[in-house]
């Protein structure tokens, strides 16, 4: 029952996003884009995937929405009149390039996208820089290939700026400790071995660093050798593959009764579920970085919680807490400055959950102007209490 629950308010709130959102008062703009794939799920008004069945793919996209629209609630209690228009990505009626041909989006002071191709950032990019209007990418995938666009806004930091900060963690918190780089084969294994080989030469004091490669299928007899374990060792796992890192962490599991061991990880680690299933703790440590971090104890996350769950009967996810955040708190720097720019974007004075810290990121040859990107990273331990940020 809650399940058929569920699905009825997500319909709804499909429908609903077909139409947008508007506000009156001072006529301030948001486009925010949004994969929602309405049209594979209507005929018409009439919702053809049945009440027992919502696509997995659909869902980052309505919880991003349902976060937009919290956020909508929130602004219209202080006062601030915005006009919000909700447009969906994966529109058949009217794609982006058509969207943007048709002059609905002429007058828009900002975009706010979650993406989810590349194709679909280059084209929201070139039309912002054409128009001059802030784009925050609010998601995955990164730069999807921008160039000399100071209009487009990463807040997804790239895997360079995330070993950049990891690096600088690991030289205050373990640069004493036996440090080993693990890698498995793979031309983008060598690209964040570089990442890392980079960072460290150019460093005024450089890291002790011994590396491992390892096969898909290693054995501990495989990485005892590079282990000590007359001192705290500090493992760097490089690579995003998921099957890699998590046999890395049950292997070091298995033995941690041994080797005092903390494992860093990627990004993409906070999204691991097995990680939910496993125990840590008895001298076995896990770190990843992320530019977001939404403490679940923080009191705005808890009431946001108790909303979500008594409209929707169901627990939000990242992605709820993405869409409340990006509108909320670039929506009232808009209606505060009119005008967003680079000396505004980083302004922490209405901080919900994260900082961000939004500079230009440039390319390695000439050092001319890719982007803006957030360079705030977040530093998280996992353990049995959950999730938590460190310094």
């Amino acid at each position: 029952m809650k399940r058929i629950v569920f699905i009825l308010l997500l319909v709804l709130t499909l429908i609903k996003a077909e139409k947008g959102i508007a506000q009156t008062g001072k006529v301030l703009k948001v486009a925010v884009i949004i994969p929602l794939y309405a049209d594979s799920a209507f005929n018409g008004n009439d919702y053809k995937l049945g009440m027992n069945n919502l696509p997995k793919y659909m869902l980052p996209g309505l919880d991003f929405y349902n976060g937009v629209m919290f956020a909508i609630d929130s602004l219209q209690d202080e006062g601030i009149n915005l006009q919000v228009n909700i447009y969906d990505s994966k529109s058949i009626k009217q794609p982006l390039s058509s969207l943007i041909s048709s002059g609905e989006l002429k007058d828009i002071n900002l975009i706010i996208a979650s993406f989810n191709t590349k194709l679909e950032i280059k084209t929201m990019a070139d039309f912002a820089l054409a128009k001059k209007i802030p784009l925050i990418s609010a998601t995955l995938p990164n730069d999807g290939g921008v160039k000399n666009n100071p209009y487009f806004v990463m807040l997804n930091s790239n895997l360079f700026t995330h070993f950049e900060q990891l690096y600088k963690y690991i030289q205050h918190n373990h640069a004493s400790q036996n440090i080993v780089l693990c890698k498995k084969k793979g031309n983008a294994e060598t690209i964040l071995q570089s990442y890392f080989t980079d960072i460290n030469v150019n460093s005024s004091v450089p890291l002790t660093v011994k590396t491992v490669s390892l096969s898909d299928t290693f054995s501990n007899y495989e990485l005892l050798p590079y282990l000590d374990s007359t001192q705290d060792n500090l493992l760097v796992c490089a690579s995003l593959n998921e099957a890699f890192g998590l046999k890395l962490v049950k292997t070091m599991a298995g033995i941690k009764n041994t080797y005092n061991t903390t494992i860093v990880g990627m990004p993409t680690w906070d999204a691991v579920k097995d990680f939910d299933r496993m125990t840590f703790g008895n001298g076995l440590n896990i770190v990843y970085s992320s530019p977001f971090y939404f403490p679940k104890k923080d009191p705005l996350t808890v009431n946001l919680i108790q909303k979500y769950r008594a409209k929707f009967i169901s627990k939000p996810s990242d992605m709820f807490f993405k869409g409340f955040e990006n509108l909320y708190h670039f929506g009232k720097l808009l209606s505060i400055y009119d005008n967003l720019t680079i000396n505004h974007l980083s302004d922490n004075d209405y901080k919900l959950f994260n900082e961000y810290k939004i500079e230009g990121n440039r390319s390695h040859n000439d050092q001319s102007l890719l982007y803006l990107e957030n360079k705030k990273i977040y530093v998280l331990r996992r353990s049995e209490k959950g999730v938590e940020a460190v310094k």
